[in-house]
């Protein structure tokens, strides 16, 4: 500047680079953390507590100055389904009791068989896309037009889940509205404890490919047998039979076998098959919980797209708020912008993913739980043998053993659980009339 002390300028301009200098490596570090992913983990939980906190008070406050009783206006209706509901528990009541089988009892055989092959062809294109469309996302690039370009990877797990539980609840949403449910009886808020786990459990979920291959991660979630009975007897206080815990057993090996003989060179380090394996058993924890959690929360009265748009309202609420607070959210908008293929993959990821879950009610309704089990089990065999294809992953002889082990003691648990409740059904003795 004209007329400055020359002193003067050589001081500013030290001082710049000084600044410089230090903040250089303070934001260099900063971006480091930000690639670990127990970091992004803290962040995430921090954005929810945002959110988790004022819930509690305000909800502890309305109970404490008894709002049931004391209430009125225009909001008493929505305050009070929030955050009392009816109370009442009318024992388990699953999708068969509210949209009872009677179709297949009756109708012609062709008919039923073909319900059967829509709805195992429903799943199964639904979940297979989504499988292989997950992988792509989280494991390949973007915008490289040459294979010598490395392109821009997709980071934000977070922002995946929260594409597909706007799109599921838009969905439950207006099914709800479209056709007759029963009359709601469980308090919303009761549904953010297994959204709260469920998106935890989809940002493991999501997270676990950047660290380990997908037939692992498939065959990890067919592992949660044992962790699932656990939390079982925590959360829902249940007892289970001996061959639930030998077929359990049996999962629990064929997995191992598999783990262990994985080949090194899909896992660059011991470190990152360390992060993969810790992020899968988060997976399974988070996911285990939800699964019984909302077997508590159907001994209310609702159905099960009134659980569906229940969680993902929460988990919307969730996800939004945390990507907002970090700035992630238009950073992941941004993404999507530069990259057209991500965003139709993103929707699609979605599509599949809100169609998936309306196919597993109408399985359930149609031919019950039996049945909708060996889909979703042959679901997960084909799943590994296409990413297979796709992806180039190697299984070894004592991993495809251990596959095998999976998958049959899985058949086999559907076998005893299927013999077990035709046990149950006594033939009632005739009177003979006189």
């Amino acid at each position: 500047v004209s007329g400055t002390n020359p002193s003067v300028c050589v001081c500013v301009c030290v001082c710049v680079r000084t600044l410089k200098a230090l903040a250089w490596p303070a934001l260099s570090l900063l971006q480091d953390w930000h690639d670990v992913w127990l970091f992004r983990f803290f962040l995430n939980v921090l954005g929810y507590t945002t959110i988790i906190i004022p819930g509690y008070f305000l909800i502890t406050y309305l109970k404490r100055i008894n709002y049931l009783q004391t209430g009125r206006g225009i909001f008493y209706p929505v305050i009070k389904a929030c955050v009392f509901g009816s109370e009442t528990k009318t024992g388990l009541l699953d999708d068969v009791s509210l949209a009872p089988r009677n179709d297949a009892d009756s109708g012609s055989s062709a008919r039923q068989a073909f319900k059967l092959v829509f709805c195992a062809a429903g799943l199964q294109v639904s979940y297979l896309t989504w499988g292989v469309l997950q992988e792509r996302v989280m494991t390949r690039s973007y915008g490289a037009s040459t294979p010598e370009e490395e392109g821009e990877h997709f980071k934000d797990s977070q922002f995946l889940v929260f594409m597909n539980r706007i799109l599921a609840l838009t969905v439950s949403g207006l099914w709800c509205v479209l056709f007759k449910q029963p009359r709601h009886g469980a308090p919303m808020y009761k549904y953010s404890f297994a959204s709260l786990s469920n998106v935890l459990s989809s940002w493991c979920q999501y997270e676990a490919l950047k660290y380990i291959s997908f037939p692992t991660q498939v065959l990890a979630k067919a592992s949660k047998v044992i962790p699932v009975m656990l939390m079982g007897k925590i959360v829902s206080h249940k007892s289970y039979e001996y061959w639930e815990y030998l077929t359990a057993a049996l999962i629990s090996l064929g997995v191992s076998m598999f783990l262990l003989t994985s080949t090194a060179d899909k896992h660059p380090s011991t470190v990152t098959t360390f992060s993969g394996v810790v992020i899968l058993g988060g997976y399974i924890v988070f996911d285990s919980f939800t699964s019984n959690w909302q077997d508590n929360l159907f001994k209310h009265k609702m159905s099960s797209v009134q659980m569906m748009f229940g969680v993902n309202l929460f988990s919307c609420l969730f996800t939004v708020g945390s990507l907002l607070e970090q700035g992630a959210f238009f950073d992941s908008l941004a993404f999507m912008t530069r990259h057209s293929e991500f965003a139709f993959h993103a929707v699609l990821l979605s599509v599949c993913s809100a169609c998936g879950q309306l196919f597993i009610f109408y399985t359930i309704a149609q031919f019950g739980a039996a049945v909708f089990t060996i889909i979703m089990t042959l679901r997960q065999a084909i799943a590994i043998l296409l990413s297979c294809f796709l992806y180039g992953h190697a299984v070894t002889m004592v991993g495809g053993f251990g596959m095998a082990v999976v998958f049959l003691s899985l058949f086999l648990r559907v076998y005893a659980r299927s013999r077990m409740k035709a046990g149950r059904k006594v033939p009632q003795p005739q009177v003979q009339k006189v």
